[in-house]
């Protein structure tokens, strides 16, 4: 198999070191590695597979090389800045940023949902929100069946969310980053708050999720809300599908979908929690049961690593897709 050469943008954070963790465990075909961070990381060392690479500083310069892919996972700011003067010396970037999701020149890919959407790409291609990346799997599997009219999320997001400042929060009882103490308690706001009462967040779900299953006139609303736990979110999702379903076949769709475990046996109390998510790539459903107080709704409750499938799992599966789409047009 061909190698490709790689850089990691963020290589040192949190996002960062675990797509590093995945490309190796997934035995990416990686030819050189190049680590790319802030000053402040400059010089640091850090091992993939057998080897110590040094981390070097961001900088114009440093995308002078030959790069075939730069995942970024460095922020909003970084990418910003540096995705596009990487993308106009040839480097694909497949960027973690919230940035150019919504730029209708950049695809944004969910690879077992919209792979098709990749040779759209023009330098740039998108990862989703971590919410809404877990989210899309059933619901393209609800949307290719039955047609999806209405969407309600509330979500249950883990503090890793907002990186090693949110699991300090946590972990040593602060509120340094989030408005009030998140130890025990739970809180009904993540990122801004916007002119129109909702946060970032949630319109982040609302819009993205129109855009990866492209259908804009999906109505769609969300509650974004921050809980103690470490990782791993969870949301409750209210589904209106068009047509009417047989609540057995519509378990036997989830079961068959790729990337979807169905852990739903209320007798045994088993559903998805965190802990079942933590460290995993695959989304779980459970509590999949009929909504009687409106025609053909559905409620799901879906979770799923953020770390992982929200972000560093799902940037380098659609590494996968470029590398397998390149071999295809050799």
């Amino acid at each position: 198999m061909k190698k490709f050469n790689v850089a990691v943008v963020g290589a040192t954070g949190l996002v960062g070191r675990t797509i590093l963790q995945v490309l190796q465990e997934k035995d990416f075909p990686v030819q050189n590695l190049y680590l790319i961070a802030s000053e402040r990381s400059e010089g640091e060392i850090v091992q993939f597979k057998d080897k110590e690479y040094k981390v070097i500083k961001i900088s114009e310069e440093a995308f002078d090389k030959e790069i075939d892919i730069a995942f970024f996972a460095a922020g909003g700011a970084v990418s910003e800045k540096y995705a596009p003067i990487a993308a106009e010396k040839g480097i694909q970037v497949v960027d973690n940023s919230s940035v150019f999701r919504m730029n209708p020149g950049v695809p944004l890919v969910v690879p077992e949902v919209n792979p098709e959407d990749i040779k759209n790409s023009k330098g740039i291609i998108a990862n989703p929100n971590c919410s809404t990346i877990q989210c899309m799997l059933p619901l393209k599997a609800l949307q290719d069946a039955y047609g999806i009219e209405r969407v309600v999320y509330s979500t249950y997001q883990s503090v890793s969310g907002s990186g090693t400042k949110g699991l300090r929060d946590l972990d040593k009882g602060l509120a340094e980053f989030y408005p009030y103490p998140i130890n025990g308690n739970v809180l009904p706001h993540i990122d801004v708050f916007l002119d129109n009462g909702y946060t970032k967040e949630e319109m982040k779900m609302i819009q993205e999720t129109r855009k990866i299953l492209h259908d804009d006139e999906m109505k769609i609303t969300a509650t974004t809300v921050r809980v103690p736990v470490r990782f791993a979110h969870s949301v409750s999702a209210n589904i209106q599908l068009k047509r009417k379903f047989d609540i057995n076949v519509v378990r036997k769709i989830l079961q068959g979908y790729p990337g979807i475990i169905v852990k739903d046996d209320p007798e045994k109390a088993e559903y998805p929690i965190p802990q079942d998510a933590e460290g995993k790539d695959e989304v779980y459903v459970g509590r999949i049961r009929r909504d009687f107080s409106q025609e053909n709704g559905l409620n799901l409750w879906i979770v799923a690593d953020n770390i992982r499938k929200g972000a560093a799992t799902n940037a380098v599966q659609i590494g996968e897709l470029l590398v397998n789409n390149w071999e295809e047009k050799e």
